[in-house]
């Protein structure tokens, strides 16, 4: 956090962390295709790890580069910018719940290996969720925690670990590379 302090408004530290997280975004969403997964645990770990590197890099574009980011989901059509927002916004309360309130386990289906099938845990699925605890949060907390519940239930839950990260991750892309984002 020092860091960031010390560093806010200078634009080659925001451009370079920016890229950074990028980079780490685009190898974790390449591991999930191409590692073969020796056991579930591991599986696990993997889209763990995509799901904390997509939202960073979500944070940092909405953070850091508000105009890029706001001018690259406008660019897209009404049905897929609601789909992104969507992913997003489940995304977060995935990372919100995952390890702290819900084991990995519960979120996770794996897929089912058929011999000679194996493509990585981009076939795992999303599974349903019950609601969250919303009993320490207050009124607002409550509202924003269920929203990106509802956004999970219906953008994530049942869709596929790469058909997932996959849409995310070309977001990002585009809206990285959307010139105001320099």
């Amino acid at each position: 956090m020092a860091w960031n302090r010390e560093h806010t408004g200078d634009p080659q530290a925001g451009a370079s962390a920016l890229e950074w997280s990028i980079t780490a975004m685009r190898e974790a969403v390449e591991r999930l295709a191409r590692d073969q997964v020796m056991d579930h645990a591991q599986g696990f770990a993997v889209i763990s790890e995509a799901v904390w590197q997509i939202t960073i890099v979500d944070a940092a574009l909405v953070r850091y580069h508000r105009h890029a980011y706001k001018s690259a989901v406008k660019s897209q059509a009404p049905a897929r910018r609601r789909a992104i927002e969507g992913t997003f916004a489940g995304l977060r309360f995935v990372r919100n719940q995952m390890g702290y309130h819900l084991d990995p386990a519960a979120f996770i289906q794996p897929e089912e290996r058929q011999p000679g099938a194996d493509r990585g845990v981009t076939a795992w699925r999303w599974r349903p969720v019950p609601g969250p605890d919303l009993g320490s949060l207050p009124p607002r907390g409550q509202a924003w925690e269920m929203a990106r519940y509802r956004a999970y239930q219906a953008r994530l839950a049942g869709h596929t670990i790469g058909e997932t990260f996959g849409r995310a991750a070309a977001f990002l892309n585009v809206a990285a590379a959307h010139p105001a984002a320099a």
